[in-house]
């Protein structure tokens, strides 16, 4: 009775253990069912402790449930795959394995996967040399900006950085360090010490002019491609070299959906989430793939860095004295649609990250700044919001300023857009507008006029001056003038 009754338990609590930010429905679309067992470790990383519900300790397995994502198994080619019912994502996340033919089948057309990333859903593309790639996926992926080479044969090799257990004389099983980043603005989601085990890998070129591509994993400097079946020569000429050839690359949409291609699906293989592995130069270890799964699927399925804005405020900081009794408002008063020009304002938003399982302060770069633009046509203002204060899930982030001598339709703006981080943009429109016949202040307080007043004084004192003169002064006697008569 005891697992009959987490049976009926399980749908409402795996809505709120599910740790994903955006959901917990996964496929997984794969050709082969019975390849599915080589990857038993990973799906039972992202389903957590869910699967074992029949156990007599169901409700403490649910209880303690780690990812908690709903699996869904299909095959490309089954009538039953559609990734929208009734015009809604009908799951949240994909998880593509290559296909075994030459294409996925018409439920999974490039068109249908961009209109699933445009409704926000998120996918992770697994690669490998030794499996097809669809050319509508090449075409899908240079529409990303993400170039695969045009010979489907074609391999990655690393002789100085390779498994000398596994890969003794193709040196195609590539040993990479993790992630370190080379700016100090971005945080490192995929960072940590170990060598990740990349067999049969897909090479990738990423395009220079694209924002939204970034790479988790590049190969190192002594890499290079080439085809096993061409001959000798052709090597003289790679698709790519060195450290422009990425392994596992990411692409997050304006909308934050994400999309990333893991170039080595065997890398997430059973085998060698802890494989034993030894370099050239090195001595034996450990494989670090299980970690960077972990850490490359939690990514890709909103599990971290997702930002989301809460609160935002703004309200005058402070008045003159002949204003208080007019229609510009009170001091505190949140979110007014006027100001008016040169007031002091004060603007506040609360930004929280999702990590894991559940909303906290965010832990941003301190070498990075979230800044507030005021504009109209171009930024008048553009200000760096200061961490005031922390809640228990988020932090206030607050900038004052004065508002510019020019009346029109502003706007407060945040726009806040990182390498993988999701991205924030607000906009809040405000009329400014100019000062009130009764809010001038009087001329003679006004030192700028004093030169003009004193004129004006001047010009009445020296009319008057002139008409007393005028008026007050004895016209001369007339003189007569006798002229010979002749």
């Amino acid at each position: 009775m005891r697992w009959l009754f987490a049976l009926l338990l399980a749908p409402f609590l795996t809505l709120t253990l599910a740790l994903s930010s955006s959901g917990n429905r996964l496929v997984v679309i794969s050709e082969d069912a019975a390849e599915q067992k080589k990857f038993s470790k990973l799906f039972g990383d992202l389903k957590g402790e869910l699967a074992e519900l029949i156990d007599e300790k169901a409700i403490a397995h649910i209880l303690r449930s780690d990812r908690g994502f709903l699996l869904s198994f299909e095959s490309p080619k089954s009538d039953k795959l559609n990734l929208f019912k009734h015009g809604e994502r009908e799951y949240d996340h994909v998880l593509l394995f290559p296909p075994k033919s030459k294409g996925y089948g018409p439920s999974l057309k490039p068109e249908t996967l961009l209109n699933f990333i445009n409704e926000q859903g998120n996918v992770l593309l697994l690669l490998s040399s030794e499996s097809s790639i669809p050319s509508a996926i090449s075409s899908l992926l240079l529409e990303f900006d993400i170039t695969l080479p045009s010979d489907k044969n074609t391999v990655t090799v690393d002789h100085f950085n390779h498994d000398t257990i596994s890969a003794t004389d193709k040196h195609d099983v590539l040993l990479v360090p993790r992630l370190s980043m080379a700016r100090s603005d971005v945080k490192n989601f995929f960072g940590g010490e170990g060598l990740v085990a990349l067999p049969h890998a897909v090479p990738q070129t990423l395009g220079n002019t694209s924002p939204l591509l970034n790479s988790i994993l590049r190969a190192q400097s002594t890499a290079y491609t080439y085809n096993p079946k061409d001959e000798p020569e052709s090597s003289d000429d790679p698709f790519a070299t060195g450290e422009q050839i990425s392994l596992v690359s990411a692409l997050q949409a304006r909308n934050s959906a994400r999309f990333t291609v893991f170039g080595s699906m065997e890398a997430l293989e059973d085998k060698m989430f802890d494989a034993s592995i030894k370099a050239p130069s090195g001595e034996k270890t450990k494989s670090v793939n299980q970690a960077f799964a972990e850490q490359v699927t939690k990514w890709t399925f909103k599990e971290t860095g997702v930002l989301k804005t809460g609160n935002i405020e703004h309200y005058l900081t402070s008045i003159s004295e002949e204003a208080k009794n007019t229609t510009i408002g009170k001091i505190g008063d949140l979110n007014p649609k006027i100001y008016r020009v040169k007031n002091d304002v004060t603007f506040n938003i609360e930004i929280s990250e999702y990590t894991s399982d559940q909303y906290s302060p965010p832990s941003l770069p301190s070498t990075d700044d979230v800044q507030l633009e005021f504009t109209m046509l171009s930024p008048f203002h553009r200000l760096p919001l200061v961490s005031t204060r922390n809640t228990r899930n988020s932090t206030v982030y607050s900038t004052s300023f004065t508002t510019p001598d020019q009346h029109g339709i502003f706007s407060f703006r945040v726009n806040y857009k990182r390498p993988f981080f999701t991205n924030i943009e607000i906009k809040e429109e405000v009329t400014i507008r100019h000062f009130a016949h009764d809010e001038y202040p009087r001329s003679w307080l006004i030192s700028g006029g004093w030169v003009w007043i004193a004129g004006i004084w001047v010009t009445v004192a020296g009319w008057v001056g002139f008409v007393a003169i005028w008026l007050w002064s004895e016209p001369g006697s007339p003189q007569v003038s006798l002229k010979k008569k002749q």
